[in-house]
């Protein structure tokens, strides 16, 4: 299905739909849209796929039953691997 849209863009985002459409990039600006639009929404969902990735490291974190350590034992053990492992 297609249903017709109105809107409104700025004079510089107009001139580039109309820059493609005469260079023959693309055939319509409907198409530059379309395609706009396709990128868009493949951006979002990979986005969201980033998030849920995250979201799920913090969830394995918090679930984590392992005692947390403190700031000082942070620093004791990456002191410990980069004199093991920095020179």
């Amino acid at each position: 299905m297609v249903e017709k849209l109105s809107i409104t863009l700025p004079t510089e985002m107009v001139d580039a739909i109309k820059s493609r459409v005469e260079a023959g990039s693309y055939a319509s600006t409907s198409e530059v849209l379309r395609e706009a639009m396709r990128t868009w929404l493949r951006l979002e969902e990979e986005h969201e796929a980033r998030m849920e990735g995250l979201r799920a490291r913090v969830r394995r974190s918090l679930e984590d039953p392992r005692p947390n350590l403190s700031g000082k034992q942070v620093r004791e053990r990456l002191n410990a691997l980069y004199a093991k492992h920095g020179s």
